[in-house]
């Protein structure tokens, strides 16, 4: 009997022990978000660029660094976007919606390789800046290229946040914090959602 009680003290720290309470917790945030969300009022997009073209740098698929490019924005109607999103990419990538943490594809890979939009294409960030936050959401310290990305003040929900989009259309991203690894002490929290992942060959 002490031998195996003993057993399970130490199995506490186990990476599958770990993973089933991480789950555990995120069932739990889960419920208590959609209870608290249902109480307030659904999430509204944010402001959209009023720019009708838009610098970004262009990247290879292999994540090579191609060029700076003016171009159009990505201009599309709300029934447009619905056509090519599903429902729930739609809520996430053009109303602000967010993902439960841990439910999205990404927050565990570990895979090299090129995050694009999900929306557009745009190259976002590369697996070379990924990191294990412990968040549940896929986390990099560092976009691909800055001017791939838009920051924007969100202040829903009653908090004071910095939201992401993708320059190119307005796709929401995530949020940004400042408690990310060094280099740059920052962490891009992305939803799952938004991206599109591309493996290096």
């Amino acid at each position: 009997m002490f031998d195996t009680d003993l057993h399970a003290k130490h199995d506490l720290g186990s990476p599958t022990r770990r993973r089933f309470i991480a789950f555990s917790s995120a069932a739990l945030g889960a419920f208590a978000y959609s209870i608290w969300r249902s109480s307030v009022s659904e999430a509204a997009p944010l402001p959209a660029s009023t720019e009708k073209e838009v610098t970004i740098v262009e990247f290879s698929d292999a994540g090579q660094r191609l060029q700076k490019l003016r171009i159009p924005k990505v201009i599309k109607s709300a029934q447009e976007w619905h056509q090519q999103l599903s429902s729930s990419v739609f809520d996430i990538t053009r109303r602000a919606d967010t993902e439960f943490a841990y439910s999205g594809k990404y927050w565990d890979l570990h895979e090299k390789g090129l995050y694009r939009c999900i929306c557009c294409n745009n190259a976002l960030f590369s697996s070379d800046t990924k990191y294990d936050s412990g968040t549940g959401w896929p986390s990099f310290w560092a976009p691909i290229a800055k001017e791939n990305i838009r920051e924007l003040r969100d202040m829903s929900f009653g908090m004071d946040r910095v939201a992401i989009s993708c320059t190119l259309c307005d796709a929401h991203l995530g949020h940004l914090f400042d408690d990310g690894p060094r280099p740059t002490g920052l962490r891009y929290c992305m939803n799952s959602a938004s991206l599109r992942f591309l493996p290096r060959t």
